[in-house]
């Protein structure tokens, strides 16, 4: 029987071996000892078969020599075709590293003058998407939590209780929005919590919602590269999560 071949030459495992076909044929992939036996009319194995779609890509299983051989099965008929052999997939991407890992986020674990584990600055758009359960999750876990909700009673004083929640807390967290971008009261408690960070060392978690990277970067350009989570790609309940492992671990 009439065939053609493709000597693909030393392959690692993991490669992809592509044939396109104008016309259904029989396709083998073989290494070298298989090869043989299938030129000699011996017993064979193979990967591949009756091809009908075009390209049909095989992967390569093992490391060795391969080839590959394409034929119509005794029947009269011309095709054109090709081989190309393409990088295969790549290695896993690593997965986040969980915020307790981060060795750039900071958590205060001094116990003078703090009353709070975590502040949260937040605009009041936000907060039956994100902040309230996120605060509630972050409560069941045992935090303690300077939340509006939680701490303003009738007749104080915002700015001092924004102070003092500041001042009484190890970490902070900012839902950066475009609702929070337009606020007044927003930027005068990140200029708190970003006061605490002229270390270097950052004590703050922005948790984008809503927003893009650009927008954040045309609202504070160093907020944007700082360590964040965003709503869009973890849920409430996850950062929460990964916020309560971290500073209980601190």
């Amino acid at each position: 029987m009439q065939y053609l071949y493709y000597d693909l030459g030393q392959l690692e495992a993991g490669k992809i071996v592509e044939v396109t076909l104008t016309k259904a044929a029989n396709v083998r992939l073989m290494d070298s000892s298989n090869y043989n036996n299938y030129k000699a009319g011996k017993r064979h194995r193979f990967y591949g078969g009756y091809v009908k779609q075009s390209p049909y890509r095989i992967p390569v299983p093992h490391f060795g020599h391969w080839y590959v051989t394409i034929d119509l099965g005794g029947y009269a008929g011309s095709l054109r075709h090709g081989v190309r052999v393409l990088p295969g997939m790549l290695p896993t991407a690593p997965t986040r590293m969980p915020l307790a890992k981060e060795p750039n986020l900071y958590v205060d674990t001094s116990d003078e003058g703090k009353e709070f584990d975590v502040f949260i600055s937040h605009a009041f758009e936000d907060k039956d998407a994100v902040v309230r359960p996120l605060a509630n999750a972050l409560k069941s876990k045992g935090l303690s939590v300077w939340y509006d909700e939680f701490e303003l009673k009738l007749g104080d004083s915002l700015r001092r209780k924004i102070d003092q929640g500041l001042a009484k807390s190890r970490f902070g967290i900012v839902v950066i929005s475009r609702s929070f971008i337009k606020k007044g009261w927003t930027n005068y408690e990140l200029d708190g919590l970003m006061t605490k960070a002229i270390s270097g060392q950052q004590t703050l978690l922005p948790i984008w919602h809503d927003i893009t990277k650009q927008e954040v970067i045309d609202y504070s350009p160093s907020l944007a590269d700082k360590v964040a989570r965003n709503t869009s790609q973890e849920t409430v309940e996850e950062i929460a999560d990964e916020i309560a492992e971290m500073i209980i671990g601190a």
